[in-house]
């Protein structure tokens, strides 16, 4: 008995070492049958005291998931692979179109809008978050923000 008490303290403090970070709004971007790339969105939120860092992921739809961010090269824009996209203490990070993103390539199937795909996120801590994220079809959405502000403006 004193063993499986032992066991199950030394379960309780690892589990609480571990950072809480919280996934909000996960998504892939869905593609034309053939594009042998996509990516992920999401907003990632570290509830710990301490800094953790989304060092790696994978999915079972794509050959590989890379972290990426873009970057302005000599006025071009630039997708490049990061190490790691680190989240301090009570920070939250959005990755979206255009900035952070999981990036994922040489899809094994086409990503249609309204497909749910898995995604698995590793931190830095140890821990992980598996993920049954919905495909949605980005560019209708940021079409529909663009025509949301010019129709803001016109009522002004």
């Amino acid at each position: 008995m004193k063993k499986l008490i032992t066991l199950v303290a030394a379960l309780t403090l690892s589990a609480s070492a571990f950072a809480e970070v919280k996934v909000d709004q996960p998504y892939a971007r869905a593609v034309p049958p053939g594009q042998p790339n996509s990516a992920a969105f999401m907003t990632l939120k570290n509830n710990s005291d301490e800094e953790v860092s989304l060092v790696s992921a994978s999915t079972s739809v794509a050959n590989v998931a890379e972290l990426h961010t873009h970057t302005q090269e000599n006025g071009v824009m630039m997708m490049r692979k990061i190490p790691q996209i680190t989240m301090k203490a009570n920070e939250q990070v959005e990755l979206k179109p255009g900035g952070l993103h999981v990036m994922l390539i040489g899809l094994k199937q086409n990503l249609a809008k309204d497909e749910t795909i898995d995604l698995t996120l590793n931190f830095s801590d140890g821990s992980s978050e598996k993920l049954d994220i919905k495909v949605m079809d980005v560019m209708s959405g940021m079409g529909n923000m663009q025509m949301h502000k010019g129709m803001q403006q016109q009522a002004q």
